[in-house]
């Protein structure tokens, strides 16, 4: 099978696209036929070595997949040959990645795939949508309050409005550009600005003049002195984002209104917590309450442009991003 992969970690140069060996699906596992996959973040850091890990060589990058059942483990049981699934969660913890045109997957990690959903939506909102969906859940987001998340056409925070909106919350956004603006509004946000023209702090204030409930962030520097806030009494802010960050974090404000603290990474979740998100995600989906962000479609054989692409827009903030890049084997 073809597959993207590196036999050591480092820049994106270092990401071969060639044969290796199609896998057995062993236990519980089984393999899928790829359909499509999507770039994340972490895919990057992992493939650098920013992320430390004791990775099997060659190792195949990417969390994401979504593709069709191809043949079943001896103790699989979930899924049969024909099913169409969607995953997330894959190249971590020792598991081969995804971008490949087969990837044996333990069925605990998948999860059906709706009939009217595509490969590229499934993929596209995999690690996203159960990024979103843990992080709103911590924060026990409710119908009616308020929400604040930076970058509402990015790949975490399209899917933070979408499934805000779909609890039934008020949600504010910013973009950079006019643009990203009106895609934000387009995806259900009911305010958004242009943090690059607007005076968001103001606007924000004007939107919710008790302070937000909830504040998503997204930024790897958080400002906690302008976002604390902008809080209300008892907000929430949720942290998923700045590995490396180390900010200045004004105590006495946040305690005396009663904020929490929010910290989660989604590979944390065990497959138990991800497959009740995935049955939300894929009602919304069918429902077309969730559409997924993809900036563009590329050919699998595109992986190391791809991972240049996403590393430019992750750590250099150059903005030629608005949404996931979704490969095809």
């Amino acid at each position: 099978m073809k597959a993207a992969f590196i036999r050591q970690p480092g820049p994106p140069t270092n990401l071969i696209y060639d044969d290796l060996p199609t896998p057995e699906p062993r236990g519980s596992e089984v393999l899928v036929r790829v359909g499509a996959v999507c770039v994340n973040p972490i895919d990057t850091y992992i493939r650098s070595g920013a992320i430390k890990a004791n990775l099997p060589l060659p190792f195949i990058v990417g969390c994401d997949l979504a593709g069709t059942v191809e043949k079943v483990g001896p103790e699989a049981k979930r899924f049969k040959p024909g099913d169409r699934v969607w995953g997330s969660n894959q190249g971590l913890a020792g598991r081969q990645g995804t971008f490949a045109e087969y990837a044996a997957v333990d069925e605990g990690w998948l999860y059906p795939t709706p009939a009217n959903v595509s490969d590229e939506s499934a993929a596209a909102a995999a690690l996203v949508g159960i990024t979103a969906h843990l992080g709103l859940t911590k924060a026990g987001l409710q119908a009616g309050e308020t929400l604040f998340v930076h970058g509402g056409t990015g790949g975490v925070g399209s899917n933070v409005v979408q499934i805000a909106k779909a609890i039934g919350a008020r949600v504010a956004t910013v973009g950079g550009s006019d643009a990203k603006v009106a895609d934000c509004k387009q995806l259900g946000a009911d305010a958004a600005w242009n943090y690059k023209t607007d005076d968001v702090d103001a606007r924000l204030k004007e939107f919710a003049p008790g302070g937000v409930d909830v504040w998503w962030e997204t930024l790897r520097e958080p400002d906690f002195d302008r976002s604390i806030a902008l809080l209300a009494a008892r907000g929430r802010f949720i942290l998923m984002a700045g590995r490396d960050a180390r900010p200045t974090f004004p105590v006495g404000p946040f305690y005396t209104k009663n904020c929490t603290l929010i910290g989660f990474a989604m590979f944390n979740a065990t497959q138990d917590e991800q497959r009740r998100c995935s049955e939300d995600l894929n009602r919304w989906l069918s429902e077309g309450k969730l559409k997924p962000r993809i900036d563009r479609v590329l050919p699998l054989s595109e992986a190391a442009a791809a991972h240049q692409l996403q590393q430019e827009n992750t750590l250099e903030k150059k903005g030629t991003l608005a949404g996931k890049i979704v490969l095809k084997p």
